[in-house]
This record gives structure tokens, sequence and C-alpha cells, in this order.
């Protein structure tokens, strides 16, 4: 259950991060007077620079993640097999250290390793399972998708609304995509839905705003 809402959390995360980046950039690219093909073609850039980007550095950590988790495992398979009776009185001290009494923690020790002390040991000291590893090509296709899907949002707005309309439209429809995005995080999250609405709308209205200001001061339009 809490690898499922890990993978959610990154998956809103994903699409936030998709929303706001491509919507500041349009946003941006308009406020210098930028006609409708250029705001189209710097969104579709944002796009697939963003995905790109979201799926090699979530390959990366991920890679290294995993990394990490096998050389636990070798490293408490190595223990297990040169000293199997050391490791049942660590894993007994690790559960009097939870707050087991000593003859408990020694029989639920024993116990375990009975059953699979690889497991057990990985459990208490790493809270890893050796059968589900993170996959960093699903990590990798799963941000690039929830990134892709976020920076949808602000294209079809500017595709399908006049053109004499932008940037309005790009900022309604990312405003819209922020409330949703803001709801899904605080259900996960556990907190109140006005807080987590908030947090969203205020980081995303920031960055239109930065971008626009900087488009209009410094930008030069494109057509």
């Amino acid at each position: 259950m809490a690898s499922k809402l890990n993978w959610l959390r990154a998956g809103v995360l994903g699409a936030n991060d998709g929303i706001v980046s491509t919507s500041a950039l349009m946003v941006g690219v308009a406020g210098a007077g930028t006609g409708i093909g250029g705001i189209l073609t710097a969104g579709v850039a944002a796009l697939v620079a963003g995905a790109f980007s979201m799926a090699v550095g979530e390959y990366v950590s991920v890679s290294s993640q995993r990394d990490s988790e096998r050389a636990a495992i070798r490293r408490e398979l190595a223990e297990l097999e040169s000293n199997p009776e050391g490791q049942i009185d660590q894993l007994a001290h690790m559960y009097e250290a939870r707050g087991l009494a000593p003859a408990t923690a020694h029989q639920v020790a024993v116990e375990l390793t009975e059953a699979d002390p690889l497991r057990a040991h990985l459990d208490v000291e790493y809270k890893l399972d050796p059968d589900d590893l993170n996959n960093p090509w699903s990590a990798a296709a799963s941000s690039a998708v929830a990134f892709t899907l976020g920076s949808l949002v602000p294209l079809v707005a500017a595709l399908v609304a006049p053109a004499a309309w932008m940037p309005w439209p790009i900022v309604v429809a990312t405003v819209l995509a922020l409330l949703v995005t803001g709801v899904v995080s605080a259900r996960i999250g556990g907190s109140g839905k006005r807080i987590g609405m908030l947090r969203v709308l205020l980081g995303g209205i920031v960055a239109l705003a930065a971008t626009w200001l900087i488009g209009t001061l410094v930008g030069t339009p494109v057509h």
C-alpha cells in the first residue's frame, strides 16, 4: 500500500511539474508579444525537454537506490552465511529496541530466521522487500508520462482558445489543473484540501507572474 501511495504521489508531482513549467514558459513567451505559433512551439519544446529530463532524472535516482538495495542484500547474505547465530542475536536486539521483552524478542528472531532469515533482517534494518525492488525503467516511464499529461493542459488550452485571448486561457487552465492536483495531493498526504490547493496555486501563480514579467520586460517577439 505504501509503495502504491509513493508512486501515486510521484505521479501527481510529475504532472504538477509539467503543468507549471510548461505553462510558465508559454506565458513568458506570450508576454514578449510572441504569436500563437511561437507560444505553441515553446510549449511543445517544454513538454519534450521536461519529459526527457524527468525520465532521465528518475532513472538515475531509482537506479542508485536499487544499487544500494542490492548492496544491502549482498551484505546481509554474507553476514548470515558467516555468522548465523550472531545475526539471530542482532535481530533479537532490534526487536528489544522496539519494545519487546528480551525473551520474546529472541523467540521472534528465532522463528523469523527459521522462516526466512534474509527477509527478516531486510525488513527490520532497511524496510526492504527483496522481491519488490524499485524498477528504474518503470519509474522513468511513469515520470515522463505524468509530466507529459500535465504539460498537455496549457497546450490544449492554447490550441482551442482564440489567439487574441492569450495568455489568459493558459492561465485559467493552469489554475484549474493545479486545483485538481492540489486536492489529490491533499488526499494522499492526509492534509486539508484548502492547504493543498493553496500550496500548489501559490507556487504556480508566482511562476506564471515571474515569467510573464520577464517576457514583457526583456523578451523579443517571435512570430
